[in-house]
């Protein structure tokens, strides 16, 4: 019996189950009683009456029926997100697994995640869904090598490697990350800060020593986003994250690659009044014949995931095409003349995973159903990404 990776689902407090038995399927804090003793729980009430937002994902419980919300690093907490099981007749009051969470996210089933409970937690969260950067690679119109930046867990270069390309070396500063990197993506990972010379240079002589001068280059990363997240309330100009991206430009400069994909989250179009994005396009233009960006929404395309992210693709070879266009529709469309499928659903997804308990980890577990869904058999190894994909827009 082959065992599931990290599917791990985290403690809850007394207080939390509580709350998560309150939640119904597609629910949020607005289904919870009033006389559950939440000091966090009566701020967003009051927030909500001032008129400060919905806060409609808080608390949240998945709707088995349609793609999750963004899973963000937070995917533990039921508080923080709409992260609840979605099984509430079958009594599964707790928050996702890492397994989940994992899958949400398209890494499949055989990708491990090394490091701490929270490391990989991070990982999957800030990690770009591998199947979106597999669409991106297709849509580029070639194969060749890339050199993987601020690699995090991989998601970007693994999707790469679907689509054919060659990685010649991955760099990620967390040491947890770089053995997640180096255990599913590529082996040869330089674990250090770019900002310091050392790994700089060490990155430019391994990729001066294997590089194919026959076969394009593409440069893939996006700095660390919790500065521009909207995630947070600190998207501010001063947090020194954000100009991590120059070091990425020295990189550029240095490298002068055929193509580079810059990947970041939706919050940076609108930092400090959308001066940080046009100082960024001004930037990565020096770098790049032609400047594309690309507003992607992961459920477009096949990931069970109202996950939106901004890919920026510099383009020296004026051979990469528009953005990709999606292969099926949004939930939220009503367009009757269209011909495209819903996206995937949360059980479409996960529905063939054993149930757990919160605090329990079911490694040791089987599935509990054959695959009975294209996502199961994608996520199980039983059909490439292309396959899947191919499943869509035959």
């Amino acid at each position: 019996m082959p065992l599931i990776r990290n599917h791990y689902a985290s403690n809850l407090s007394e207080l939390d189950l509580m709350i998560c038995r309150a939640v119904p399927p597609g629910g949020n804090w607005k289904d919870i009683p009033e006389n559950v003793p939440s000091a966090r729980l009566e701020n967003i009430r009051i927030s909500f009456a001032e008129g400060k937002g919905s806060r409609s994902t808080y608390y949240g419980r998945l709707h088995p029926d349609r793609p999750a919300y963004t899973i963000n690093t937070y995917f533990t907490r039921p508080g923080n997100g709409c992260h609840i099981h979605y099984d509430y007749a079958g009594g599964q009051h707790r928050t996702i697994s890492q397994r989940e969470a994992a899958r949400l996210q398209s890494f499949p089933d055989s990708f491990e995640f090394k490091g701490s409970k929270t490391s990989i937690g991070t990982q999957i969260g800030n990690a770009v869904p591998p199947l979106l950067a597999y669409q991106v690679a297709r849509h580029l119109g070639m194969v060749g090598q890339t050199v993987d930046l601020f690699a995090g867990a991989g998601g970007l270069g693994l999707g790469f490697r679907w689509a054919g390309w060659e990685t010649l070396v991955g760099n990620e500063l967390e040491s947890s990350f770089a053995e997640t990197y180096k255990d599913n993506v590529h082996h040869d990972v330089i674990v250090g800060d770019v900002r310091k010379s050392n790994v700089t240079e060490a990155l430019l002589t391994k990729v001066e020593m294997i590089r194919n001068p026959e076969m394009p280059l593409c440069v893939l990363g996006g700095p660390p986003c919790q500065g521009f997240s909207t995630a947070g309330n600190k998207r501010s100009m001063e947090d020194d994250r954000n100009w991590l991206f120059r070091d990425y430009c020295g990189l550029l400069e240095a490298l002068k690659p055929d193509v580079f994909v810059f990947e970041n989250v939706t919050g940076l179009l609108n930092m400090e009044g959308g001066r940080v994005f046009s100082m960024l396009k001004e930037e990565l233009g020096r770098h790049a014949k032609r400047l594309m960006v690309w507003k992607l929404h992961s459920e477009n395309y096949a990931i069970p995931q109202r996950r939106s992210r901004i890919v920026i693709i510099g383009d020296n070879t004026g051979r990469v095409p528009e953005v990709p266009p999606p292969i099926l529709t949004s939930l939220d469309v009503k367009d009757i003349v269209s011909d495209l499928h819903y996206p995937p659903s949360v059980r479409d997804a996960l529905d063939d995973l054993p149930s757990l308990n919160p605090g329990q980890d079911g490694g040791d577990k089987g599935y509990r159903y054959k695959a009975s869904t294209k996502y199961q058999e994608f996520m199980r190894g039983y059909i490439s990404a292309a396959q899947y994909i191919d499943h869509f827009t035959r």
